[in-house]
C-alpha cells in the first residue's frame, strides 16, 4: 500500500510515472497478491480470535486485546509484503476509494473486489482447519443497531483517511499507520472496527469469537461503503494540490 497509487492503476501513464516498471506487474499477479494477502488477513483475524478466546478464561477484554494486537501486527506485515505487488488493498472499500480517485480502472477494481471476497472465505476456512473447528459454519453473533453502524462508518472513514493522508505526506508510513489505526479502532469503536466488506462477509462464516451473523452483515457493509466514500471525498478536498 506504500505504492498503492502506482500499483492500483491499470498499466497506463499514471502507473509508469509513479513507479517505473510498475506496468510490468500484470493484473493476474496483482490479483494473486490480493488473494494471498486477504486470505492471510482473515486467517489472522479469525485465528487470533479463537486463540484469544480459548486462552483468556472467559475474559472478553483479554481476548479482544489479543485479537486486536495480532490483527494490527499482521496487517502491517501483509502491507509491507504485498504492497509493492498489488497495493495491498485487501478491502473493497479501499479499492473503491482508489476507483473514485481514478487510480484503478473499473475492470481491475471489480476483479480486486471479487478476489478479496473469495479469499476472505478461504482464509476463514484455513483458520478453522488450524484450530480443529468445523470447516463450514454460520455465525450466530448478533451485531446490529445504530451505534454499531455508526461505528463502522467511523472505522472505515478513519482507515481510508489514514491511507490517503499517509500516501500524500509519508508513503513509507502507510503500513505501520494502518496497523496501529486498526489496533486502536478495535477499542474505540462499538463494532470493534470491521471496516472492510470482504472481512465482514468472511466473518459471517465463522461461529467463533470474531463472527457476525449473516443477517447483520449487509448494514455493516453499507456503513463501510458510506464511510469510505465520505473519507475519499473529504480527503480529496483536503489534500488537493494548490492550483
Amino acid at each position: 500500500m506504500t505504492e498503492a497509487r502506482a500499483l492500483a492503476a491499470e498499466d497506463g501513464p499514471a502507473a509508469r510515472e509513479a513507479r517505473p516498471g510498475a506496468a510490468a506487474i500484470g493484473l493476474p499477479r496483482r490479483l494473486a497478491a490480493e488473494a494471498l494477502g486477504t486470505a492471510f488477513l482473515l486467517a489472522i483475524v479469525v485465528g487470533s480470535g479463537i486463540m484469544g478466546d480459548r486462552l483468556s478464561g472467559g475474559n472478553v477484554a483479554i481476548a479482544l486485546l489479543a485479537n486486536a494486537v495480532a490483527t494490527g501486527a499482521g496487517l502491517t506485515v501483509l502491507i509491507l509484503v504485498f504492497g509493492p505487488l498489488s497495493g495491498a488493498h485487501f478491502n473493497p472499500a479501499v479499492t473503491l476509494a482508489f476507483l473514485l480517485r481514478r487510480e484503478i480502472a473499473p475492470g481491475a477494481a471489480l476483479a480486486y473486489a471479487a478476489v478479496q471476497v473469495l479469499a476472505a472465505a478461504l482464509g476463514v476456512m484455513l483458520a478453522h482447519v488450524m484450530f480443529a473447528e468445523p470447516l463450514l459454519q454460520a455465525s450466530t453473533t448478533l451485531r446490529s443497531g445504530g451505534p454499531q453502524w455508526t461505528a463502522e462508518v467511523v472505522a472505515t472513514f478513519g482507515l481510508v483517511a489514514t491511507i490517503l493522508g499517509c500516501l500524500r505526506a509519508r508513503p513509507q508510513a502507510v503500513a505501520p499507520a494502518v496497523g496501529l489505526y486498526i489496533t486502536a479502532a478495535y477499542w474505540f469503536t462499538a463494532s470493534t472496527s470491521f471496516a472492510n466488506p470482504a472481512v465482514t462477509l468472511g466473518r459471517t462464516l465463522t461461529d467463533t469469537f470474531s463472527g457476525i451473523a449473516p443477517g447483520d452483515a449487509p448494514a455493516f457493509i453499507l456503513a463501510q461503503i458510506a464511510g469510505g466514500i465520505l473519507a475519499t471525498v473529504i480527503f480529496g478536498w483536503l489534500l488537493a494540490k494548490p492550483r
